[in-house]
């Protein structure tokens, strides 16, 4: 993984003007966790916890996805939403 390109964009993330859409977040976050830890483990939350249970289903369905892959798109979505601003 190029981790210069991809700490960068984590970085950039964090600056942007706007905040994203709640998808985006969620594609955001679901690429990071794949390209950082890989394919999800644990339980899904339950009951009332509507965020974490989001969070959950959007890292799960980058599963077997490779990290490098991941860290591609990560950049590439990040980079999309600076130039969209």
């Amino acid at each position: 993984m190029n981790s210069e390109a991809f700490e960068k964009a984590v970085n950039n993330s964090k600056t942007l003007k706007e905040k994203p859409s709640n998808d985006i977040l969620l594609q955001l976050y679901s690429l990071y966790k794949q390209a950082t830890d890989g394919d999800i483990s644990g339980e899904r939350p339950g009951g009332f916890d509507f965020k974490g249970a989001a969070k959950y289903d959007a890292w799960e369905s980058q599963k077997g996805k490779d990290k490098e892959i991941a860290a591609q798109e990560y950049i590439a979505l990040v980079n999309k939403l600076i130039s969209e601003q």
